[in-house]
């Protein structure tokens, strides 16, 4: 049997409605996407996480834009940050658990940016952070929903977000893929986690 016909028979498998089918399709999906799909993304947007899903409610706002402010100003205008420059920032409405964004690697960050980082050495954080900049010198960030910046004294993680070096920095959230779809991936993962980290912002 030569290769066009093995590749023939083999795709004429893939068709056939069958469990043993169905699996081997998966596989293949998996490996396309892991092994092609991906490092091709990377190389595009120029980071090496190029979506990423929402995980905790920290850039959540539980209502709208002026009632969120009037809430959370005092701590953005202690820093020279006012309500029209922070309605001009992306995702000013937040983002939700759940949430898909797509990543792209910038040389220049902005004040208002979502980025995405690693945390510092020492942290015992296993995955990166995604939080809004509040400064540029330092590099600073704050999650919306937060009352603080997060310190290597005031969280479990010891993550401290009040001097991140630009090596750290992955890349920015562009924009939002899929609103929520991220829970297909979420959901195997909130029984494991804190009380109060489970279930939908609120």
């Amino acid at each position: 049997m030569n290769i066009k016909s093995s590749l023939s028979a083999f795709w004429e498998f893939l068709k056939k409605d069958t469990w043993t089918s169905w699996i081997v399709s998966l596989i293949l999906l998996a490996i396309f996407i892991k092994l092609i799909f991906f490092p091709l993304l990377s190389l595009a947007t120029g980071t090496t996480l190029p979506l990423v899903i929402i995980e905790s409610c920290s850039l959540y706002h539980e209502s709208s834009f002026d009632t969120w402010w009037s809430q959370n100003n005092a701590w953005y205008e202690a820093r020279n940050i006012t309500k029209a420059e922070f309605k001009s920032f992306p995702f000013k409405n937040g983002l939700n658990k759940g949430d898909i964004m797509f990543v792209v690697g910038e040389e220049n960050y902005k004040l208002g940016n979502i980025i995405i980082f690693n945390p510092q050495p020492g942290s015992s954080a296993r995955n990166p952070v995604i939080h809004r900049i509040v400064s540029l010198n330092p590099i600073a960030t704050k999650g919306d929903h937060n009352s603080a910046q997060l310190t290597s004294n005031n969280n479990v993680d010891r993550i401290d977000e009040t001097n991140i070096s630009p090596d750290r920095i992955i890349g920015k959230a562009a924009f939002k893929i899929m609103p929520l779809a991220g829970w297909l991936k979420l959901i195997w993962f909130e029984p494991f986690r804190p009380a109060s980290q489970k279930g939908f912002c609120r």
